[in-house]
């Protein structure tokens, strides 16, 4: 899998999630197996450049492999400012939001809404291009409804404007993540472009991951929520394409020590108070399967301290 003039040690890619692939996220998947990992979705209104949200998952030079970063927004001048701005803030990749299904985003006719009109994509597509020097990808769903399904036709605007990568959800605007992911369109689209595409949507297993980049010929897969609770699952994919077997599950003693260190680089990334919170729904989904009643995660959801969260998880780890 090449991205410009980078090329990937495995085609597995984390999937830029507003709220969840922030560093420490980035860091551990990228430890267990991801060859790419892609930062949290950026605005681009430079007004909002300054706050504690934008200013945390603005932190690029952190030692993270490959540095790509997501931005997203409307205005072609101003996307093209958020790409410049990022690139001088250590970004190596610009990617472009255009497959963002929330109505927050899609209001600014940001997101998915974008692929209504393809006059404004190309504007966009264009003006972030010629403003920075590294590869720019493009993150899109198969179109904006069922019945317009223009995957296809954007794909191949993409690579007139110079993207370099081309990432797509088997899913349009309108079905948002519900129902089954579809992967005919994304085959579709390998088949009409030359530049690299990868496959995004509902790959939570290895097998299914092998299934996809054969059904699709796409060059790379990306993983999302399969990942959450889960980032284990990299290496899993990465092992099973590369030798057709299995890896072993990880014993539970790895669960508890890699849900450990991930906790603590939250509390570390975020401060305690902030870090506190976020690690709240880490948790869930790593102990989804195992606390199924949410008995643990009641109680833990409760608990405001950094050092009192630790020991909550090894006295649960230690009960089973």
């Amino acid at each position: 899998m090449q991205i410009g003039s980078y090329k990937l040690d495995v085609p597995l890619i984390l999937a830029p999630m507003a709220g969840v692939t922030d560093q420490p996220f980035r860091k551990l998947c990228l430890k267990m197996g991801a060859g790419l990992a892609v930062s949290e979705m950026l605005s681009a209104n430079p007004d909002v450049w300054q706050s504690e949200k934008s200013r945390l998952r603005m932190v690029h030079d952190d030692g993270s492999g490959l540095r790509a970063v997501q931005i997203a927004g409307s205005e072609p001048q101003l996307m093209a400012q958020a790409a410049l701005f990022n690139v001088e803030s250590g970004a190596q990749v610009i990617d472009i939001n255009m497959g963002c299904p929330a109505k927050k985003v899609n209001k600014k006719l940001a997101g998915s809404a974008l692929l209504q009109f393809p006059e404004r994509v190309e504007e966009i597509l264009k003006a972030v291009v010629s403003a920075v020097a590294v590869p720019v990808t493009l993150k899109i769903r198969t179109g904006w409804d069922p019945d317009n399904r223009n995957g296809v036709a954007i794909a191949k605007l993409a690579q007139r404007c110079g993207i370099q990568s081309l990432a797509v959800h088997g899913r349009t605007r309108a079905c948002l993540f519900k129902g089954q992911a579809e992967f005919d369109t994304i085959r579709a689209i390998k088949k009409a472009v030359d530049i690299p595409v990868v496959a995004n949507g509902d790959i939570t297993s290895a097998e299914k991951a092998q299934w996809v980049l054969k059904h699709t010929g796409a060059d790379a897969i990306m993983i999302g929520r399969g990942a959450q609770g889960k980032p284990w699952l990299f290496r899993e994919v990465a092992h099973f394409l590369e030798t057709g077997r299995h890896l072993p599950a990880p014993r539970l003693e790895e669960q508890a020590r890699v849900l450990r260190e991930h906790v603590e680089a939250l509390h570390g990334f975020y401060g305690e108070f902030k870090g506190v919170q976020i690690a709240r729904k880490h948790v869930g989904w790593y102990l989804a399967s195992q606390d199924k009643e949410g008995e643990f995660r009641r109680t833990f959801n409760a608990l405001t301290e950094a050092q009192v969260q630790l020991d909550a998880l090894e006295h649960y780890f230690r009960s089973l």
